[in-house]
């Protein structure tokens, strides 16, 4: 028998020894409702940065953390976290972005080889009877066997006696952190993400002599991206941002001549880009597209044009024969400046033309897309094709002089069938080295290589341009 005495000092050894290693803690998890703010930058170019702060507590040492609710399409190399309480404090170790997510393909796929349990309705009792069956595969649809069966095209439910772990409800990510820190602690995620994007919408309303307009402009946000982000605080970004392509990692009324950007948005130089800041929060949902006032303006001036432009194809060789009703364009064309109106950076996107007929309804008259266009720039509308007014083509000579030199001579003819006279800017496309030999009207070069002409028509009648151009190419 061991002395007494001896049993209590074994007892008191054992009581300073370290207790034993307990298992491992269960995942500290993070979700929305942890969220504090949610900053959220939209590029042109189906790409968003979201920076996400949450306050939540982390166990003391080595653990992990599921982080919930984020974008589907998230790009997992652009990832950052950090504690903004404790920096110093908090450590990653690993990042994973979890995208398995659970369907009921992957379901199946994950029970071949277990039970589960199908339920039928018995047709005779009306009751559920309920069997116990292993799926054995799931190729095109589960097979079961049932005792010594086996079956396919079960009619009734499957009942899963749970999720698998490794199957997930929705994109998460997880981090092995070292945290020193006790007590809860605000943290950021922020990452790039794909499927989301914006454009500028412009509404131009015309007067009755196509000389003034009003404009007003929203920003149309597009979100794919997997995600809701509620009250954010929300940038967009204008400008074309070179990235890196890539595939996919992942399956899956008149005023003053003012135009000032509404109260909603703040418009700023950043790098070589614009910036445009909402001034309040805005809840983006996932599969929404929302549209938000951007600016608007009235009584701009505005110019509009007739345009018949040529084909380069038309120097090249002989043709001869009469080329009628030939499309003259109609634009508009506006100047993004201060004393017009105008004079604030606009995004580019597309810009709808309305008038109001006879009736006083308003009608649909032409959309064009724009580019980004700077203050003090000009912008360009072409809103279809002229109706009434009709253009024909001849080539009445074409000789070679050389063996790289050609002389050609054109002759248009232009009828205006409107109530109003017109002018007609006719834009020939010539070839090469270039010399206007003789022409019925004035003619400048727009570029070195087209001749511009400006075609009075009068209100139903007909004009005549006729020049001689000779070219070396």
């Amino acid at each position: 028998m061991i002395p007494r005495i001896r049993i209590a000092a074994l007892l008191l050894l054992l009581g300073t020894l370290p207790a034993p290693a307990t298992a491992a803690s269960s995942p500290a998890t993070s979700s929305a409702a942890d969220q504090t703010g949610v900053a959220l930058t939209i590029y042109n170019d189906n790409l968003g940065l979201v920076k996400d702060r949450r306050t939540i507590t982390l166990p003391v040492g080595e653990g992990e953390l599921r982080f919930m609710d984020v974008a589907a399409q998230i790009i997992p190399a652009s990832l950052s976290f950090r504690s903004l309480d404790a920096p110093d404090a908090l450590r990653i170790l690993e990042q994973n972005y979890e995208y398995d997510l659970l369907n009921q393909q992957k379901l199946l796929d994950k029970y071949v080889g277990k039970e589960v349990k199908l339920y039928q309705k018995n047709p005779y009792t009306e009751r559920e009877e309920a069997v116990t069956a292993t799926i054995v595969a799931n190729n095109g649809g589960p097979i079961f066997r049932i005792g010594n069966d086996i079956t396919f095209g079960h009619p009734g439910r499957i009942l899963f006696p749970g999720i698998p772990a490794d199957l997930i409800a929705k994109p998460t990510l997880v981090w092995l952190l070292d945290n020193g820190r006790k007590g809860p602690q605000q943290v950021e995620a922020a990452y790039l993400t794909a499927g989301m994007s914006w454009r500028a919408d412009y509404v131009l309303t015309l007067n009755k002599d196509d000389d003034r307009a009003d404009l007003a402009s929203w920003v149309t946000i597009d979100n794919k991206s997997g995600a809701t982000y509620r009250d954010a605080r929300l940038k967009l970004v204008a400008g074309s941002v070179n990235r890196v392509r890539e595939e996919p990692p992942f399956p899956e009324r008149r005023a003053a001549l003012a135009m000032v950007a509404a109260p909603q948005f703040r418009e700023e130089s950043f790098f070589e880009y614009h910036l445009y800041t909402l001034q309040r929060p805005a809840t983006v949902k996932d599969n929404q597209t929302k549209q938000i006032s951007l600016a608007s303006a009235t009584d701009i001036p505005v110019r509009k044009e007739f345009v018949l432009k040529g084909e380069e194809s038309y120097y090249h060789a002989p043709y001869g024969d009469t080329q009628a009703n030939r499309k003259v364009g109609v634009y508009v064309e506006l100047e993004n400046r201060k004393d017009r109106g105008l004079g604030m950076p606009l995004p580019k996107g597309t810009v709808r033309v309305y008038k109001h007929d006879g009736d006083g309804s308003l009608q649909f008259v032409g959309e064009d897309a724009i580019d980004h266009t700077p203050r003090d720039e000009k912008v360009r509308i072409k809103l279809g094709d002229a109706f009434d007014v009709v253009a024909t083509r001849k080539q009445t000579e074409w000789k070679k002089i050389a063996s790289d030199s050609y002389e050609a001579a054109f002759e248009l003819s232009l009828r205006n069938h409107k109530d109003e006279d017109i002018t007609v800017k006719v834009v020939e496309p010539v070839p090469g080295d270039w010399t206007m030999l003789s022409s019925s009207l004035p003619y400048q070069k727009g570029s070195a290589f087209s001749a511009e002409f400006r075609v009075p028509v009068k209100k139903d009648g007909e004009a005549t341009l006729a020049y001689r151009v000779r070219m070396r190419y």
